[in-house]
């Protein structure tokens, strides 16, 4: 939405996100598009010659490419996205100018601990002395709050410092700077999003000095947003909605997002990684779900066959469950089976939505040919 709104307004803007689904160019946009090859090979290349004997990761490797594309291109605006975490990611090696905490969830939980106190410590990380820094999350642990504190960042909480209301066809903004009325509701399905979007402003609203925007900017930005994977509903019938909810937070979102659609039954394509909470993703959906298609993930970290039907049979949906080779072949059997109003419902991890991405477009391929 930050990316959208700025673009909007007429700003270069460059954005860094992570993971992609299909192609690594996703993760880098200026002005909102991938970069090419081209660049991404420019960009590698320059941190590959200043590194020396420095050894970086994967993710460090791409982050200083990223970032060495926008210091290229001049954008006036980076929007930056945490890969893990926020205190020891690299992304906090960048002092930023407002800082956006969405929500803590009990993920990654092998890195950043098995609390959301633990967390929320490890994302508070990426605040900063005297500077905005923005929580959606409506039950802040307390110590995100307390470091906050701890370090004089300029801290402003969802329902105490700003917040929204919804309201019929529209809803409103209010923060510390005045209210916003007659917004429209984010291009983004899920109801999450109003607080996302209202944490998007109360960031702009601080930025608001060396970033203006307009309203009409707003309201463009908040109509053309996209992103793909997040309760991305497909055109044509049956629907087909993808998401990449990996953890019982963005599954119950997920879940709730399902109820307030009218319709048949509901066909999941389902699998996830080894190390993610797969009992706990399971229970929030399985009211919500009719049938199961399940499938490993072919990569070293994803979840067997066996894995995931032992997490379904130990919640007594065993009858519901199919088993499937890959995420294409299992999506080719929702296809067939699905009728006009039933749902096909993609979700998981990342990697079991790219795998249907990917099928789509080999199917799309054939049928041009």
């Amino acid at each position: 939405m930050l990316e959208a709104i700025l673009s909007a307004a007429g700003y270069s803007v460059g954005c860094y996100t992570s993971p992609h689904l299909l192609r690594y160019n996703e993760r880098v946009r200026i002005n909102r598009q991938e970069v090419t090859d081209a660049a991404l090979c420019r960009a590698f290349a320059a941190v590959e010659a200043a590194r020396g004997a420095i050894s970086l990761t994967y993710f460090e490797f791409g982050t200083l490419a990223a970032l060495w594309l926008f210091s290229r291109q001049g954008v006036g605006a980076a929007v930056l996205e945490v890969g893990l975490g926020g205190r020891l990611d690299a992304v906090n090696a960048f002092d930023p100018d407002c800082s956006v905490v969405t929500s803590i969830a009990l993920d990654h939980m092998d890195y950043l601990g098995h609390t959301r106190e633990a967390i929320g410590f490890e994302k508070a990380g990426i605040f900063r002395k005297g500077r905005p820094a923005i929580c959606a999350d409506p039950l802040p642990p307390a110590s995100l709050t307390d470091y906050a504190l701890q370090i004089g960042a300029d801290l402003q909480c969802i329902d105490r410092d700003f917040g929204f209301v919804a309201e019929a066809g529209q809803w409103r903004f209010h923060g510390r700077r005045g209210d916003r009325y007659a917004l429209p509701y984010p291009a983004l399905s899920g109801a999450f999003q109003l607080s996302n979007a209202a944490a998007c402003l109360a960031a702009l609203d601080e930025m608001q000095v060396c970033l203006p925007v307009a309203m009409n900017d707003i309201r463009r930005g908040l109509l053309e947003v996209s992103v793909p994977g997040r309760f991305q509903v497909l055109p044509g019938a049956p629907r087909v909605i993808l998401d990449v909810a990996h953890n019982p937070h963005a599954a119950a979102a997920l879940a709730e997002n399902l109820r307030s659609m009218a319709g048949g039954k509901t066909i999941a394509v389902f699998s996830m990684l080894a190390d993610k909470d797969i009992t706990g993703v399971v229970q929030a959906m399985k009211a919500c779900v009719d049938s199961w298609l399940v499938a490993a993930i072919l990569e070293q970290r994803g979840a067997s066959l066996p894995q995931i039907m032992d997490v379904l049979n130990s919640e007594g949906l065993l009858d519901r469950v199919s088993g499937f080779a890959c995420v294409a072949e299992a999506y080719r059997y929702a296809c067939n089976v699905a009728l006009e109003d039933d749902k096909i419902i993609v979700f998981g991890s990342f990697y079991t939505v790219a795998g249907v991405l990917r099928q789509r477009t080999i199917t799309d391929e054939q049928s041009e040919n």
